[in-house]
């Protein structure tokens, strides 16, 4: 139960009567040995889709997903203000087109903006970020600009009608300074469960209707300054909890790159616009699974190879790291190793700046690199790789 919420949210919720609520498959092959085979019978060439019927993508959000897991943080936000600094780097190699695999929250649409693959998999132990994408996936679809995305976000409707030439920057300080209307609150999560629900027909029980009003609650009764530690289980305390120091959703939205140009999702309508068509095309798939679980990330490689596609860029955050403490490394890159690859996929990771020295001196909390993913998934099988600090020595800004 998530007392210290209800508490917090009881005198707004009361207005409007609401009541609320980070991976693998069969097989094993060489990343030595990655090209990828005939994509399907002589009857049916299979290709990577434009769209995704509704029944489909739910079809694939339930049939790859495995069962849900912990993790230490409800991460409604990324940490991650470095996130831009690899972009440039990516797109000299990654060609657009192909898949992405990604991990988390919102920093995914970042990269998905400007490296702008034909369809992108998200695959989170947490159900609950499966639940978090399905609730930013209709807010994408109801909202025709980021400032109707962020009136609806955040129930502050006194941005939805702002232009569409304002930076990002401006956008947040407009954004923290609009009042927040529970009639909207009430308004929009009608608008959300009616649209999963009735219009694409996705099977949410009552238990996953609850988490999703309650993903709009710490959204709403947190704002603009939503952080890492936001949430229930660091303590109810809205941005207050355990993990000190976290940037803001508004100042990773108002973030750039090296050359100062915000390359974020919410950096201009025409960005934002890329990831709206991806929600509309039901081509950005959330999954719940274990980067070193039995099923998920091979069955989206699978699914990847019978459409003659690759890997081009898997983002991990900094799960690795993670996978390393508890020993079962080598399950997610004997994972990975089945994924369709070539020499231009490439992992994109986040490591903390302090401890493992990346990023070249960016300043920030945790910084990115980049790997060749067949690199490092030989030196897994070689013994070459036998530490985290082997996969950051594999690495590059």
């Amino acid at each position: 139960m998530r007392y210290a919420w209800r508490a917090l949210l009881a005198i707004g919720l009361s207005l409007v009567g609401a009541t609320c609520t980070r991976s693998t498959a069969a097989g094993s092959r060489s990343a030595s040995a990655a090209t990828p085979g005939p994509a399907s019978s002589a009857a049916t060439v299979l290709t990577l889709p434009e769209r995704l019927p509704d029944s489909t993508f739910w079809n694939m959000v339930q049939t790859f997903s495995e069962p849900g897991g912990y993790f230490r943080s409800e991460n409604f936000v990324s940490n991650e203000m470095a996130l831009q600094h690899v972009i440039a780097s990516l797109e000299q190699v990654a060609p657009l087109g192909g898949v992405y695999v990604g991990v988390g929250p919102e920093q995914n649409f970042t990269y998905l903006a400007s490296l702008r693959p034909r369809i992108a998999f998200i695959v989170d132990i947490r159900r609950q970020n499966l639940l978090q994408h399905l609730w930013y996936k209709a807010v994408f679809e109801l909202s025709t600009n980021r400032a109707q995305f962020l009136s609806r976000l955040f129930a502050r409707p006194g941005i939805a009608t702002l232009t569409r030439d304002l930076s990002a920057d401006s956008l947040m300080t407009l954004l923290d300074q609009a009042p927040v209307d529970w009639t909207v609150f009430r308004q929009t999560f009608d608008e959300v469960r009616r649209l999963l629900v009735t219009t694409h027909r996705f099977t949410l029980d009552s238990s996953d209707l609850e988490t999703l009003r309650y993903i709009d609650s710490v959204f709403v009764a947190s704002g603009p300054t939503l952080n890492y530690s936001s949430g229930s289980s660091n303590g109810g305390g809205f941005g207050r909890g355990g993990f000190r120091g976290m940037p803001s959703f508004a100042q990773i939205a108002a973030a750039s790159d090296q050359g100062n140009v915000n390359r974020g999702f919410l950096g201009s309508d025409s960005l934002y616009a890329v990831v709206r068509e991806m929600q509309q095309r039901n081509l950005i798939v959330p999954i719940v699974g274990n980067f070193a679980g039995p099923k998920a990330l091979r069955a989206v490689g699978a699914w990847t190879r019978a459409r003659g596609a690759r890997i081009n860029v898997f983002y991990t955050s900094n799960v690795e790291q993670y996978l390393f403490g508890d020993m079962i490394w080598d399950r997610f890159y004997a994972n990975v190793a089945t994924m369709p690859l070539d020499s231009t996929s490439r992992f994109v990771r986040s490591v903390t700046s302090r401890q493992f020295g990346g990023g070249g001196g960016s300043g920030f909390l945790m910084s990115q690199l980049t790997s060749s993913i067949q690199d490092v998934v030989r030196g897994a099988e070689s013994g070459v790789v036998r530490s985290y600090y082997d996969v950051i020595s594999l690495s590059r800004p």
